[in-house]
């Protein structure tokens, strides 16, 4: 009796491990990081693992991200959401995360739900690595700045 619940148990669990594991190709360049979900729909439960995921890299030598969307064609409310969030995450950690390649349907949830205007997306993957080379400049720039300053003010 026993052995059989803790078989369904283990069972339940595997299950919901199974369901809520997102496949994603990650490709780790110079300056950052390409995520490119192999889900077509990403929901709110896969966002989570995914954000687990782009969490770990800000712990990374490299870590700017660049979040290519391309295959998904459905995304919810929930999902975008977390998105958007984690974006904005990365950037009080002073790294860069860029989305790019949202297919119209996509796009249009982002619209709706009054998030896109506050993200940084790009319709294509080279224009998302630019930007996080603009951004990485930018960031050294202003570190020297500091530098500079912090000297003054001795």
């Amino acid at each position: 009796m026993i052995t059989n619940i803790f078989e369904e148990t283990c069972s339940s669990i595997y299950t919901h491990l199974l369901m809520n594991i997102m496949r994603v190709k990650i490709d780790t360049k110079e300056k950052f990081t390409v995520i490119h979900p192999e889900e077509t729909g990403l929901t709110g439960s896969l966002t989570a693992n995914l954000a687990e995921t782009c969490k770990g890299i800000l712990t990374q030598p490299v870590r700017n991200v660049v979040l290519n969307l391309d295959a998904v064609l459905r995304i919810d409310e929930d999902a975008a959401r977390a998105l958007a969030e984690l974006q904005h995450g990365f950037y009080e950690q002073n790294a860069s995360f860029v989305v790019c390649g949202l297919r119209p349907e996509v796009e249009t949830v982002f619209e709706a739900t009054e998030l896109l205007e506050f993200m940084n997306v790009t319709p294509t993957e080279s224009e998302a690595w630019d930007i996080v080379q603009m951004e990485e400049i930018e960031r050294e720039l202003l570190d020297s700045d500091d530098m500079e300053f912090d000297k003054q003010a001795e």
